[in-house]
């Protein structure tokens, strides 16, 4: 029989209305916490915590401390609601969210079971119904949608603010590559063509690339490089969501996430930065052809080192949900900042065909126009097609 898991309390945080004794929650585009029921605001102290930096390599020694001391199983996370009373157990990535009782929002002590805490967030600025707003227009702009689909997402627009964790790093490059600088130049060469079926040898000038060997050195910064931390989102969703206002970051304070959900990162300080390095490869390469130059490149290695690498644990807004057409779910995520939208949508097979029949038809339409009056143009009298010598080709 398996033996039961520790039960352990979190510490938590609700912000009861000093009027009402309602819970407040975080009023986005704002600074400060509101109450639904008596609309009263209370502002949001500032933090004077400085938003700085860590030390990569210092931390990943931290981290692989946290792995060897790891207990074999994770505890049962409990918590308690002040306003009901109701005591409940809290999924092990999630540090903010609703009471399943009276739904009233309750916040978490982050990172109870994590390395690393965050200590930056960006505030939601745009609210449920702007978020909404700009999801009904990205509805619209659907090309190929299924009939139907709008309406289908329409009625199961419930969306949810969270806080998703990212990473962001900095780091110092410095590349060594070896490869090869191409430059073309043009050479006479005969041909031999068929004209009016007669073999004409011809001269033409071929283009050809001469390739030098060469070896160099390129450097880059690489500021606030942001990697997604959640697992629960796919990254080809996430990434597209940029810009974010990084600049614009403030000091970790619990009561930005009232009224929110907020996950813990799923995805570890070291495995973001091994991505977070593919990016960056990707950058230096293009550095590495604009510094060989020429007009065409051939890398054949390269090699880089990091140098002052920093990071920070951050969390941004969305709001998240989705809707089901014909028994699958499409997921879809709008910025809480920029009410930038992007998910997952179905097409219509039958209108994509419809699109293409249509595509050819007017094609086909174009062509008989243009051979028609071709045609009609060579026919009139007392009128020549000039013909150049040679097939029309001309050197």
């Amino acid at each position: 029989m398996a033996a039961a898991r520790e039960s352990k309390p979190l510490d938590r945080q609700q912000f009861p209305c000093g009027q009402c004794g309602a819970l407040l929650t975080f009023a986005p585009g704002t600074s400060h916490l509101e109450c639904a029921y008596c609309h009263n605001q209370e502002p949001i102290p500032a933090a004077l915590v400085e938003i700085r930096e860590h030390d990569f390599r210092s931390a990943l020694i931290k981290l692989a401390e946290a792995r060897r001391t790891e207990a074999a199983s994770v505890p049962v996370r409990q918590t308690r609601c002040d306003a009901c009373g109701a005591a409940f157990e809290f999924n092990n990535d999630i540090h903010s969210g609703q009471c399943p009782y009276c739904g009233h929002s309750i916040v978490l002590t982050t990172g109870a079971d994590k390395s690393f805490k965050p200590q930056s967030l960006l505030p939601f600025r745009i609210d449920q119904a702007q978020a909404k707003d700009h999801f009904r227009r990205w509805l619209k702009g659907l090309w190929f949608a299924p009939q139907g689909v709008k309406r289908y997402a329409r009625d199961a627009e419930q969306l949810t603010g969270i806080y998703l964790p990212h990473w962001t790093y900095d780091s110092h490059t410095t590349t060594d590559y070896i490869g090869e600088r191409g430059d073309t130049y043009q050479v006479p060469q005969q041909v031999v063509q068929v004209i009016d079926g007669k073999r004409v040898v011809r001269t033409v000038m071929v283009t050809k690339i001469r390739w030098t060997p060469v070896r160099g050195v390129v450097s880059r910064f690489f500021d606030d490089l942001l990697v997604g931390a959640s697992r629960s989102l796919p990254r080809r969703i996430s990434d597209r969501l940029d810009p974010w206002d990084l600049s614009n970051l403030v000091p970790y304070q619990q009561q930005y996430l009232s009224g929110f959900g907020s996950q813990a990162y799923q995805v570890e300080l070291d495995q973001g930065f091994e991505y977070a390095r593919e990016v960056m490869n990707g950058i230096i390469r293009g550095d590495i052809a604009r510094d060989i130059g020429g007009d065409a490149q051939r890398i054949h290695r390269f090699e880089v080192r990091h140098d002052r690498t920093t990071f920070k644990h951050i969390l941004l807004p969305v709001w998240s949900a989705g809707f089901q057409y014909k028994r699958k779910t499409f997921h879809f995520v709008v910025n809480g900042r920029t009410g930038k939208v992007q998910g997952q949508r179905p097409y219509s097979i039958w209108k994509i065909a419809v699109a293409v029949l249509v595509g050819l038809l007017l094609a086909a339409g174009a062509f008989y126009a243009f051979d028609t009056y071709s045609r009609q143009t060579a026919a009139l009298p007392g009128q020549s097609v000039p013909v150049t010598p040679g097939g029309g080709y001309r050197y």
